[in-house]
């Protein structure tokens, strides 16, 4: 605008009071501090008790267990064709320890491709078990003879779950229950013949295999821990037996990890724009939000010491009808005394909701700290969007029990590090560069441990989307 010519508004008539546009320019605004949309509730890290590690590492010791834990294979899909993943046929318990890839792939070779449909036997009981089952995909029922006759479900596998693996070792075993298709399956066969026609022209495996067949039966607890010898009941003066209680010995650590990133910001921006608040406090607050979101991210998906990844198989369920319906909240509380508190994402909540109002169920609701936290037998269902949700929209449930004395899952962190603005979490000072940008290294460490196998549970392959 030149100098003399008339302000006009909109409407064309000229301007008789000072505009807004030019009000701002002397007027200090309300203004709110800088929002973030990534920061959650982090229920995980409030809720974990966190116990302080020196040195970096927390070893965990536990009594030596004979029985050898199952594990999740792992294959690959080509088409319609699907193939083990050699090396994931050691996850099967005669071949936990062996290592010729060579051999496994050889043995993953003779695997053949089967398909069932919902409702197909795909072994009875009573029948030779000659065969081991890898289920690449699908749901598949253990059914069993119920005390009353009639049948009863055992339990329910899927995707990566194997069975009748009791061939490789022993040609005499006969199937225990019926495997039965909920679901269309896809199933890989590995004959115990073809495993043998195997182990006769290589030595390692014969041997491997004749180890373990000649190993005596030990004396364990239902945990498969080895058992304590105890005298009870007796009277008169009998031989009292002699124990001793044997740990494992090679017991796991746990080494703390480590998130970081490094914040610059311009001297000028820190010298200047610091009214009415503080820009490098703003900055490194929006830093530590977004570092404490990954924080939980990694506690609950980091394959090593995340709670997804180190749930042992048998404390992994499958719910029975795909939806998280009641039953299978009391079958995943019921795998582990004391269970504080269950994690699902919050679009499981909502499904657990649908499935109660069905039923005309009402859940209870405790107050957290201002927050009303639905309930399931008393144990809050805290939300937790790290959980993951895949493309079929299913997705998990943990269940925890908590604390160092009751044997339960533990946040590990190393409190009192140089430039500590909270346990475990720094921020250092780098300099300035010659463009004069002032640096902070921003770094938290953690992880986790469970104590022992039953503090942990998850109810996998939950269906979220299922609305009828």
């Amino acid at each position: 605008m030149s100098v003399g010519e008339e302000v006009r508004t909109e409407q064309g008539r000229p301007q008789q009071s000072l505009g807004t546009a030019a009000a701002r320019n002397l007027a200090t605004t309300t203004k709110s501090a800088p929002q973030m949309q990534e920061i959650s509730s982090r229920w995980l890290l409030r809720t974990l008790p966190w116990v302080n590690v020196q040195g970096g590492t927390y070893r965990v010791n536990r009594r030596l267990t004979y029985a050898v834990g199952d594990g999740r294979v792992t294959f690959v899909k080509t088409g319609e064709r699907v193939e083990v993943i050699p090396e994931e046929l050691c996850e099967l318990p005669a071949l936990r320890t062996y290592e010729d890839e060579e051999v496994l792939t050889e043995l993953a070779r003779r695997c053949e491709q089967r398909e069932f449909a919902a409702g197909d036997v795909i072994a009875s009981f009573g029948s030779l078990a000659d065969v081991v089952f890898l289920l690449a995909h699908g749901r598949v029922e253990k059914i069993g003879t119920g005390p009353y006759g009639d049948d009863a479900v055992l339990g329910v596998l899927a995707d990566g779950a194997h069975f009748g693996d009791q061939a490789l070792l022993d040609p005499e075993a006969i199937w225990e229950y019926t495997a039965r298709a909920v679901t269309a399956c896809t199933v890989l066969v590995l004959p115990r013949n073809a495993v043998e026609q195997v182990a006769e022209r290589t030595d390692s495996l014969r041997e491997h295999l004749q180890a373990l067949r000649s190993i005596p039966e030990q004396s364990t607890n239902k945990y498969g821990e080895k058992a304590i010898d105890l005298a009870a009941g007796h009277s008169g003066e009998p031989d009292i037996p002699h124990t001793f209680v044997d740990y494992e010995a090679r017991p796991r650590e746990y080494e703390l990890s480590v998130a970081q990133t490094v914040l610059r910001i311009h001297s000028r921006v820190a010298d200047l724009y610091n009214q009415p608040m503080n820009q490098t406090e703003q900055q490194l607050r929006l830093t530590v939000e977004a570092l404490k979101e990954r924080q939980e991210h990694e506690l609950v998906n980091n394959r090593e010491f995340g709670l997804l990844s180190n749930c042992e198989y048998d404390q992994r369920i499958q719910p029975h009808d795909g939806v998280p319906s009641p039953d299978d909240l009391d079958e995943l509380l019921s795998r582990r005394r004391g269970t504080k508190l269950l994690l699902a994402h919050p679009r499981a909540i909502s499904a657990i909701g649908r499935e109660l109002n069905k039923r005309g169920l009402v859940p209870e609701t405790i107050d957290v700290g201002g927050n009303r936290i639905p309930t399931w037998r008393g144990v809050p269902i805290y939300p937790c969007n790290k959980i993951p949700v895949t493309e079929a929209r299913t997705t998990s449930i943990i269940a925890m029990r908590t604390g160092e004395a009751e044997q339960g899952v533990i946040g590990l962190q190393q409190a009192g590090i140089p430039d500590e603005i909270e346990p475990s979490l720094s921020v250092r000072f780098m300099g300035i560069n010659e463009q004069a940008i002032i640096k902070y290294l921003v770094t938290a460490y953690y992880s986790a441990a469970v104590l022992v196998p039953d503090a942990l549970g998850v109810l996998e392959n939950v269906e979220i989307g299922r609305w009828r």
